[in-house]
């Protein structure tokens, strides 16, 4: 396999795996939750994900 391709394929198979999580934390975070509190959780989930792609 070229080492190309095979960085490329292993980039997006960790963003897919990255974004993949993130959204099932987020899921599982706001389920069950009431309507006042989804908020500050998605809030929170947005800035980790800030931090995460070293934005903030």
């Amino acid at each position: 396999m070229d080492p190309v391709l095979g960085a490329l394929i292993a980039t997006v198979a960790v963003t897919l795996i990255i974004a993949v999580a993130a959204v099932l934390v987020v899921r599982f975070a706001v389920s069950g939750t009431e309507g006042r509190t989804r908020a500050a959780i998605l809030t929170a989930a947005a800035e980790v994900i800030r931090a995460i792609r070293g934005r903030r």
